[in-house]
């Protein structure tokens, strides 16, 4: 494994240097961190993840090597990688390849040997923001041009790039259930979680129209997860609002929350630094119960503009680490949606009953 010396230069000019992981080059996104102790590989092909550098807490990345049937889409979805130890020896008979091998085969760049507990708390105190890493350009001035001609994610409409570009099939053709997919960056097991409960799918491109998804006759609509920001994606917002006036079942996962949201008038914002991890607890308000929850997003639903739409818009589920909303039912729809990843992968599955919860609505009718 050829390492050389490596380079990350942040938008307000706060820099770090490590050692080179993965392939040589230079790469650029918006910075996060992900504070799961597991499932690295899922994390790193997650479609959410599309355009962001990923800073890993975890202080081992690696140890447990690559296997090809442990990922969430077809390819690496993050922008770089920003790691403590990249311990390209593994011990996991099953595995297929090395962490530096899988990143060379993706041509993924990425840099360890960094102090990534004095970046996080940089991050947590300063916010997301821009970055560059490179280990093939070491002058800061370069790299700062360089870094400045990057946009910014706020405004930034990623999910037709991530999302299928041809319609596909999951499932039993003969199941009993069946449901139209707005990709927008879906993972794998989120489809498997709706097979294994009796349900047939079709996923369709991100830009799909609502009466093609239509044409499918299905009993219930998900818009899935997926990157970027929620706004300007007003060829989602349409499709939903479509689907809720003709009171079809409507489940929607992290952006298919905002997208939900978005679509009875209730905006979303940029937050500070994003929630990302296995670990987050979340109170069902509906039960009284809490739930250990597999979290990625940056942007969130207006909190204020719930409570002001409280006659159209029911909160169902709160983040118990600060209070951001984590679930909503449309009032008199079969619509719902919720923030987080009850699939989880990697993660606790404290939260699959919501999957319950959308079959149940479409045995209703």
């Amino acid at each position: 494994m050829q390492q050389v010396p490596a380079v990350l230069l942040l938008a307000d000019g706060t820099v770090f240097h490590g050692t080179s992981a993965g392939k040589i080059g230079t790469t650029t996104g918006e910075i996060c961190f992900n504070t799961g102790m597991t499932g690295y590989q899922e994390v790193f092909t997650d479609p959410s993840y599309y355009g962001q550098l990923l800073v890993a807490t975890n202080a081992h990345i690696g140890n447990y090597g690559t296997k090809m049937t442990d990922t969430e889409s077809e390819s690496i979805k993050i922008a770089g990688l920003i790691c403590k130890n990249f311990t390209v020896q593994y011990s996991r008979p099953q595995a297929n390849a090395s962490i530096q091998e899988y990143f060379e085969e993706e041509e993924l760049v990425g840099i360890c040997n960094v102090d990534t507990r004095a970046l996080v708390r940089h991050i947590r105190s300063k916010g997301a923001m821009n970055g560059i890493i490179s280990s093939e350009e070491t002058d800061i001035e370069k790299l700062k041009k360089q870094l400045a001609e990057v946009p910014s994610m706020e405004g930034l409409e990623l999910a037709s790039e991530v999302s299928t570009k041809e319609s596909y099939t999951v499932g039993d053709s003969h199941a009993k259930y069946r449901v139209a997919v707005l990709d927008l960056g879906c993972k794998r097991n989120i489809l498997d979680n709706f097979s294994d409960r009796d349900c047939y799918l079709k996923v369709f491109p991100a830009k799909t129209s609502y009466e093609d998804l239509k044409a499918f006759e299905p009993d219930g609509f998900f818009i899935s997860n997926g990157p970027g920001d929620p706004a300007p994606m007003k060829y989602a917002i349409d499709t939903a609002k479509k689907i809720i006036e003709e009171d079809k079942p409507l489940f929607g996962i992290c952006l298919g929350h905002q997208i939900l949201a978005e679509a009875v008038d209730i905006p979303t914002y940029k937050m500070h630094h994003g929630h990302r991890g296995i670990n987050h607890p979340v109170k069902n308000l509906q039960t009284g119960k809490s739930e250990i929850t597999s979290q990625n997003h940056g942007f969130g639903v207006s909190p204020e503009a719930i409570h002001a739409a409280k006659d159209r818009v029911e909160i169902t589920h709160v983040n118990l680490n600060d209070d951001t909303i984590e679930g909503i039912r449309i009032k008199g729809k079969k619509a719902f949606s919720v923030q987080y990843h009850p699939e989880a992968s990697p993660g606790p599955h404290d939260a699959r009953y919501l999957f319950d919860d959308f079959v149940k609505l479409m045995a209703e009718g």
